[in-house]
């Protein structure tokens, strides 16, 4: 939830608060706090103090109007809204030259699924993501950052003004890979990738459609998660796995 009038995001949730307070507390400009919680952030309280920066204690129905959610568990973090920088070839060089993989979201309109990829990233050591300038991507907020469980403070989120022109742009550069159910490639063929010493940019599709047929066309391969039984030609009871879930896997097969 954001607070308009002074440009702020709401950051909640005990772990994500706690990672938060980790790696950028200077982020942390009001902190406010239920009874019970209180105990677990006095350091906080302090670097706050030290900074003229606000700390209180409240019922928790005051903690869920600012966040505007009931997941708060007992704590919640005010910070400026943050700014998604517009990615440029200088920083998509970095990642050829240092071989770092990246992740590109193809209209991602969950914020849950959004903050699930983030942390898998995250998990996987996987730090860069670019996010379309489109209404029908989520971006970073309340729900994205508690879901993400910390994984915001590990990852660098950029901006593009068209998927297609970026893809396009990386060309032999990076292997881009995307998933489609019609693929004929397994995920766990990705190591065979490898051998081009190249690093990788994964794209995840949106929700409902998956990536679309522009993106599909620029990409080098694409890739399907397998089920038990689709080597013998056995159809699936579930068509496709959620974006989060899938993620999760590639990132995993990545990794290998």
């Amino acid at each position: 939830m954001k607070n308009k009038q002074k440009n702020e995001l709401a950051v909640c949730g005990f772990a994500t608060v706690k990672k938060l307070e980790k790696n950028h507390p200077e982020k942390i400009t009001r902190l406010y706090f239920t009874e019970e919680k209180a105990p677990l952030f006095g350091g906080l309280c302090k670097k706050l103090a030290k900074n003229h920066g606000i700390y209180n204690m409240k019922p928790t129905e005051e903690l869920e109007k600012l966040c505007g959610t009931v997941h708060h568990q007992g704590v919640v973090a005010m910070i400026q809204a943050p700014v998604i920088e517009q990615i440029d070839s200088d920083i998509t060089d970095s990642w050829i030259q240092n071989k770092e993989n990246a992740i590109l979201l193809d209209r991602i309109g969950n914020a849950n699924n959004f903050g699930a990829i983030v942390r898998s990233a995250a998990f996987f050591g996987i730090k860069n993501i670019v996010i379309p300038m489109d209404e029908a991507q989520s971006s970073i907020t309340t729900s994205s950052y508690r879901v993400a469980e910390g994984g915001m403070e590990y990852v660098n989120i950029y901006s593009v003004r068209s998927i297609a022109r970026l893809l396009e742009v990386l060309q032999g550069k990076m292997i881009r890979i995307g998933t489609d159910l019609k693929a004929t490639k397994t995920v766990s063929e990705l190591n065979q990738l490898k051998q081009k010493n190249l690093p990788f940019l994964i794209v995840l599709g949106n929700e409902e459609n998956g990536i679309s047929d522009v993106v599909k066309k620029n990409c080098d391969e694409l890739v399907i998660i397998p089920w038990a039984g689709m080597a013998d030609g056995e159809s699936n009871v579930i068509d496709s796995l959620n974006v989060a879930q899938a993620s999760s896997i590639i990132f995993y097969e990545l990794s290998k």
